[in-house]
């Protein structure tokens, strides 16, 4: 006999130990299926372990230029076991703490690969033993991993993917990062910031290339400036690994290929989604390119399944599978939510400098055919970041002249990955740039500049 439920979440990251956690509260009967550690990749090998370490090499660049500040530190160095070890507990804590978030919330938590097996029944595997369950209601969030390039897989030893990169057995001396993406880029700060040369390809003809390009051609000085070579236009025609390092071979954007030899490389070309093995096919699920279509209400083309996060469509971020599966959840439960949609999801990327967006950037409202009306104020002209010594970038907004919408929002610098949920606000609440002009800032602090990209659309900037 099948242990039944009202809903059966296949997946414990953040889509899905969410939405376990809300069909709780509203009462339902909830079992949750994960093969490996609840939290999913994004709390232990994505978003939570990556900060970690970009927190030790934020204080390591910090520890290096203590002269700027009026202070020495001699002698400095680091421990790469300690570094690594710190984030894995950092990862195992919250880890911890999901499993007490199931108990509290009465979850089942069920261990083992999970695969739907007919309308409303699911079968989990581990060690060789099968456990049945049943449910009126399933959601599918199995998430996603790395791709491959197609010649030349991850061998965990030179040639990484971000799980690899996270568990370093060796600190990188010259390291080679395919693709510009917040994952390339995040890893490409990290590992410059603690003592590597390194050089990133993208095959596109920016880096971060779904950022506005006014940030992206802010961001490829930036890190130029910090000793990165960038290949904009390029691909990795070949890659070779050995006892030694590795040998690629990378074709410009002129056309010619050029050879060089690093001591390690990390594919960041994207995630290929976890959709196969689990049963789909068999129900007859539609999928795209292996992700999942779903409705804004996270529904598939089968009555009863349902998924959410990075199985399904873009963007591919935990914050987004989050609020589907909330919204996935309330719409079983009959409350009638509002659809989810991907307007007003805010993008973060924490190199160094920061870069965080929301909505549409200036090229896309004017592909639109939208007039717009556009604000931008440096960080230079912000007493706050003059002081932190981190006078480096600016904000960027984006308005509907005719309307006052606030369009998009743009930025690069110290924080703005916290700074861009007051815009995340702004648009939810369909706020104007009136109601924005008059709203107080705090003095001194980041958030001013804010405000002063605001005014400056309209011609107003006070400072700068």
């Amino acid at each position: 006999m099948a242990d039944t439920y009202d809903l059966i979440v296949l997946g414990s990251g953040p889509g899905g130990y969410v939405a376990a956690i809300r069909a709780s509260q509203l009462g339902m009967k909830v079992a949750i299926v994960e093969r490996e550690k609840l939290g999913g990749i994004c709390l232990n090998w994505g978003c939570i372990p990556t900060k970690a370490l970009l927190r030790t090499s934020e204080i390591n660049h910090y520890l290096t230029h203590a002269s700027t500040y009026g202070l020495s530190a001699e002698k400095t160095g680091f421990d790469l076991a300690k570094i690594v070890d710190r984030s894995r507990k950092v990862a195992g804590q919250l880890n911890m703490g999901v499993k007490g978030l199931m108990k509290k919330n009465k979850i089942a938590v069920v261990e083992g690969d999970g695969k739907i097996t007919g309308k409303g029944t699911l079968s989990v595997v581990k060690d060789g033993k099968t456990t049945e369950l049943a449910a009126k209601h399933i959601i599918i969030a199995t998430g996603a991993r790395a791709r491959d390039l197609p010649f030349a897989k991850a061998d965990g030893e030179r040639i990484w993917t971000y799980r690899h990169a996270m568990v370093p057995k060796e600190m990188p001396t010259k390291l080679l990062v395919i693709g510009s993406g917040a994952i390339g880029v995040e890893f490409a700060s990290f590992y410059s910031d603690m003592g590597a040369e390194v050089t990133i390809v993208e095959m596109l003809d920016r880096i971060l290339p779904v950022e506005d390009e006014e940030v992206s051609a802010f961001m490829l000085k930036a890190l130029t400036k910090q000793g990165m070579k960038i290949h904009v236009g390029a691909g990795v025609e070949k890659l070779e690994a050995s006892g030694k390092g590795v040998k690629a071979s990378i074709k410009g954007k002129d056309g010619k290929v050029s050879a060089d030899d690093f001591s390690h490389a990390i594919v960041a070309i994207g995630i290929a989604p976890n959709s196969e093995a689990i049963g789909l096919e068999a129900l007859g699920v539609k999928t795209e390119r292996g992700h999942i279509v779903v409705d804004g209400y996270a529904r598939t083309n089968v009555e009863g399944i349902y998924a959410i996060g990075d199985v399904t469509g873009p963007p591919w971020l935990a914050h987004k599978a989050s609020h589907e599966g909330v919204v996935c959840v309330e719409a079983i439960a009959g409350n009638k939510p509002h659809p989810f949609e991907t307007w007003n999801i805010p993008g973060c990327t924490y190199s160094r400098p920061q870069v965080a967006s929301i909505g549409l950037t200036e090229a896309k409202a004017k592909e639109e055919g939208r007039k717009v009306k556009v604000g931008k104020f440096p960080f230079i002209g912000n007493g706050k970041a003059i002081a932190l010594g981190e006078a480096e970038g600016f904000i960027k907004t984006v308005f509907d002249e005719t309307t006052g919408e606030l369009l998009g929002a743009h930025m690069v610098g110290a924080e703005v990955t916290e700074l861009i949920q007051g815009y995340a606000i702004a648009r939810q609440l369909e706020t104007t740039e009136e109601d924005l002009m008059h709203t107080v800032f705090p003095h001194p602090t980041l958030s001013e500049m804010m405000h002063e990209s605001v005014l400056d659309a309209y011609g107003r900037a006070l400072h700068y």
